[in-house]
């Protein structure tokens, strides 16, 4: 006879957020129990189907009995935690990163409430004075930063770069969330065919040994896309739309399909705008795909309107 193991039950954990009692399961996030509770707390680099990295800090919040800020994304709940979401400690430093980030980084086409935050927050960017020129970051030398002339605030502004015909990289957009980098490697596609360069300011994804992308391990899947917060990768139809001032959300229908091309059952988010595919995603959700694509799910609907 055949016996089996009982399924491990998860406990539940009491804390208290802003004043209020909270339970959740054991093993969340602080961020996951905030969500639950209908508080917000602001993040760029979080999804849930990676692994958090850390690294925009937006999420930080304030519990007691520890010297630092902690990051909500990657903390988990204890019991008897007291955790400060909107304390003046969290506010300047959400405040701060904020204001550095919209100083150097074109967070024009940014997802989510990012300009809401930056008001809300009181995010200055413009007190670092006006951005500098853009730059060829990848032809600067590891960890050799070279300030811009004073009175002038450091970016990363530099050229797009455009060598295929999925998608176009303008890392004038980049926060460094190292959302791609995940996405590209062991947490989805394990391509492993980019890779964050370079030290401090200078830090930047790049490919191995920096080569141009097609001639690297890249695949085209377009994961990285997916997952990119900022539009630094953007699909080609959208960003020549963008370009042209045609690209219009309100405008656009998004239908659910399956994809043709195998009998995996990858799920399909089809955005249309004037009777023509713009773009394709695919629903965090779904158990199939969790939001990724192989490069014929991702790019292969031209097909479908004759292109």
């Amino acid at each position: 006879m055949t016996t089996v193991a009982p399924v491990a039950l998860r406990r539940k954990v009491e804390l208290t957020i802003d004043g209020e009692a909270v339970t959740t399961r054991e093993g969340a996030t602080i961020l996951e129990a905030c969500r639950a509770s209908g508080i917000e707390v602001p993040t760029l680099c979080y999804l849930e189907t990676l692994a958090p990295v850390n690294a925009c800090r937006v999420c930080v919040v304030e519990v007691d009995g520890s010297r630092a800020l902690v990051p909500a994304c990657s903390r988990p709940v204890a019991p008897g935690m007291v955790v400060h979401t909107g304390s003046e400690r969290v506010r300047t430093s959400r405040r701060m990163v904020l204001e550095l980030l919209a100083s150097s980084v074109d967070l024009s086409t940014a997802e989510g409430d990012v300009h809401r935050w930056i008001d809300e927050y009181g995010a200055q960017p413009g007190r670092h004075g006006p951005p500098a020129a853009p730059t060829e970051r990848d032809r600067a030398r590891a960890g050799e930063h070279e300030p811009p002339a004073v009175g002038l605030a450091a970016t990363v502004a530099q050229a797009v770069k455009r060598d295929n015909d999925q998608y176009v990289r303008d890392y004038s957009k980049c926060i460094l969330c190292y959302k791609c980098v995940e996405a590209c490697g062991e947490e989805a596609q394990n391509t492993f065919a980019i890779a964050v360069a370079g030290r401090g300011f200078d830090a930047r994804i790049s490919t191995e040994l920096d080569v141009a992308l097609p001639d690297s391990a890249c695949v085209y899947c377009g994961n990285c896309i997916a997952v990119c917060p900022t539009g630094a990768l953007m699909f080609v139809s959208e960003h020549d739309l963008r370009a042209r001032g045609e690209w219009d959300e309100s405008r656009q229908d998004v239908t659910r399909t399956v994809c043709p091309y195998c009998g995996v059952g990858c799920n399909l988010e089809l955005h249309v705008q004037d009777n023509r595919i713009v773009k394709v995603t695919s629903p965090l959700d779904h158990d199939v795909t969790g939001g990724n694509l192989c490069v014929k799910g991702r790019f292969g609907f031209e097909f479908a309107q004759g292109d």
